[in-house]
């Protein structure tokens, strides 16, 4: 497991919508990786090995998948941000995921469009 950084940037705030999140899942080169859990736009660019196009937990790059995240499901399908239905264990692995990005990548905005169920959690 990589270690915490200490030279994260402040969290910026930039609007993305699901769609324009697209842009960034990894398949053009020198464009910056980004991947969101519950809403939260993290770059994830210096891990290509691991988000990049063909790289293991590239379901997870240009998109939300929160609810697949929770799941530890690596399945297109649960790639999608909204959670809402996880059961407890599920949550917390979600949890854990995002409590794993804040230490070790810069936020880089916020998804604008994320589904009712889940907008303001």
């Amino acid at each position: 497991m990589q270690p915490a950084r200490a030279d994260l940037l402040p969290p910026k705030d930039d609007p993305f919508t699901l769609e324009e999140l697209k842009n960034y899942d990894g398949t053009v080169e020198g464009k910056p990786i980004y991947v969101s859990i519950k809403g939260d736009v993290f770059e994830v660019t210096h891990r290509s090995d691991v988000y990049g196009a063909g790289k293991s937990y590239n379901i997870f790059a240009g998109t939300d998948g929160s609810k697949g995240l929770g799941m530890s499901s690596l399945k297109a399908e649960h790639a999608v941000p909204d959670y809402s239905g996880l059961d407890e264990k599920d949550m917390k692995t979600l949890n854990d995921w995002h409590a794993f990005f804040l230490k070790r990548y810069n936020i880089v905005g916020r998804v604008s469009d994320l589904p009712d169920a889940v907008k303001n959690k």
